[in-house]
């Protein structure tokens, strides 16, 4: 079979809840809604961790944040950790990447140097807009085109906007890459629809009225949830966050129109070069709490507003048109479903697996949990109460969050309770299931090597565990990740025995 073509394009801060296809019909995101239908969506998937960094280290690594080195903002991932451009591009892909990086540890908009693994000639970071620009337009782009008027009075253009510009390099690479005997890997990352909303006038005047309607997560009094998520809906200074459940961001919602617009010109330049031989795959790393459960933005939580996130799949097989996934997926079983795909070896160093079955047996992942964690919202700036370490798992319709720093655990069930305003952590009729899926979570972050874990994610105020026995110091080697060499023993000197290097 012939290697296919990848096409990677995702957004930031756009959940489930802001697109056509998912739901909302009000959103004017024809052209992902159109990429749905002509493929595969995935009608539950989540990230890893809800915030920029981690989430998209487990995108391009494999691995989980807390292993990739990235588990905050404003972390570089680890030097002995491969990334998906790396992987391909040695698998015999040509591969570039072009947009919003944020995972070399720099600043927000990075630090302009194209990491190994990708071409330099589209590498087009967040510096290197922010450089195209005259200087008395950077800090304009930043913080000065915040409302409606200043936008429309500044006439903001296509070739103004870093969305423009990231489909601009794709399109490129695209055209280019097609007319080559090797296959190719294109990465489209861009930064909207997240802050500052930059976009031009027309996208967002449709939308200065509309009202968008949070649902019932709106009327949360937070009773039953934890302390910090109390805390931080105490410290937000813009309150009211809605009027009777329903929030007006018109510029959000333009922004997030206009990059529905720029996603569906690279999707013209495969569908002219590459068509019959190209996977698409469309996500986002996390989406934003929008005022829902009183709360704005990301940060340590595990609601569904901003841990649901797109997972669309279009291949050039028609006989996956329209088809949905109903069960939980992950960001982390991208990179292995990808190597599948293109007939590269599993490497145990991954974290996920390949959702390859799934394609044409969706219920083969019926029973599949999905991880989701957080550490810290970033390293350089106290922001949403600094460390707040949380593991959660989802199985099936359940939910269940540990908030290691907190009182109170979170027990949700999505069936029942789609909105999560119920904690039913302490609900003695889901004391089996939540005590199945305490364990669940515990292995996976043994198996996993997990740098947090220890014996205070065991012992809760509604559980005693006893699966592991902390004092003995097991060792827990690295796997093996195709390209380091082997893990030799500490007292020895010797190769360790394959035996000895599995999860578990």
């Amino acid at each position: 079979m012939t290697q296919p073509n990848f096409v990677f394009i995702m957004t930031d801060t756009q959940g489930t809840n802001v697109l056509g296809c998912y739901g909302r019909p009000e959103m004017r995101t024809p052209r992902i809604d159109q990429l749905a239908a002509e493929g595969i969506k995935f009608e539950r998937a989540y990230t890893t961790c809800p915030v920029c960094t981690p989430a998209r280290a487990g995108i391009f690594t494999g691995v989980y944040p807390h292993q990739a080195g990235a588990w905050a903002n404003h972390m570089p991932i680890g030097d002995n950790i491969k990334t998906m451009g790396q992987r391909f591009r040695d698998a015999g892909y040509t591969t570039a990447h072009t947009g919003k990086w944020h995972l070399d540890g720099h600043d927000y908009h990075g630090n302009g140097l194209c990491p190994d693994g990708w071409d330099p000639a589209y590498w087009y970071d967040g510096r290197n807009h922010l450089m195209s620009l005259p200087e008395e337009q950077r800090k304009l782009w930043r913080s000065g085109l915040t409302t409606y008027e200043k936008i429309k009075e500044f006439d903001v253009t296509p070739e103004f906007c870093w969305a423009h510009q990231v489909s601009n390099r794709a399109i490129d690479f695209i055209e280019t890459a097609s007319k080559k005997d090797e296959p190719f890997l294109a990465v489209v990352s861009y930064d909207e629809p997240h802050g500052p909303f930059t976009c031009p006038a027309e996208y967002i005047e449709p939308l200065i009225d509309f009202e968008y309607d949070i649902g019932p997560a709106a009327d949360d009094d937070l009773s039953d949830k934890p302390e910090h998520h109390k805390a931080w809906s105490d410290s937000i200074k813009n309150k009211p966050l809605h009027e009777n459940g329903k929030v007006k961001k018109a510029l959000y919602f333009g922004c997030n129109a206009y990059v529905d617009h720029e996603i569906g010109r690279v999707i013209d330049a495969i569908d002219d070069n590459a068509k019959d031989n190209t996977v698409i795959i469309f996500t986002s790393d996390h989406g934003t709490m929008m005022g829902a459960h009183q709360l704005t933005q990301k940060g340590p939580l595990i609601y569904e507003e901003i841990t649901s996130i797109p997972l669309i799949m279009r291949l050039p097989d028609e006989k996956y048109t329209g088809k949905v996934d109903s069960h939980p997926a992950s960001h982390i079983d991208l990179m292995p479903t990808m190597m599948d795909m293109a007939g590269m070896d599993a490497v145990p160093f991954l974290d996920g697996k390949s959702m390859v079955k799934r394609f044409d047996d969706p219920d083969s992942a019926v029973d599949e949990p999905v991880f989701i964690e957080f550490n810290r919202f970033e390293v350089d700036i106290d922001r949403v109460g600094g460390l707040q370490p949380i593991r959660a798992v989802v199985k099936g319709n359940i939910k269940l969050g540990i908030n290691l720093l907190d009182e109170t655990d979170e027990l949700y069930d999505l069936e029942t309770d789609p909105h999560e305003l119920k904690n039913l952590i302490n609900d003695p009729a889901y004391v089996q299931i939540r005590d199945e899926l305490h364990a669940v979570i515990i292995k996976w972050m043994h198996d996993r090597r997990d740098p947090f874990r220890g014996p205070a994610w065991e012992q809760r105020s509604w559980i005693r565990s006893e699966h592991y026995d902390h004092w003995t110091g097991r060792i827990r080697p690295r796997q093996a990740d195709g390209y380091a060499p082997t893990i030799t023993k500490y007292n020895t000197g010797e190769e360790l025995d394959p035996i000895d290097n599995v999860h578990g």
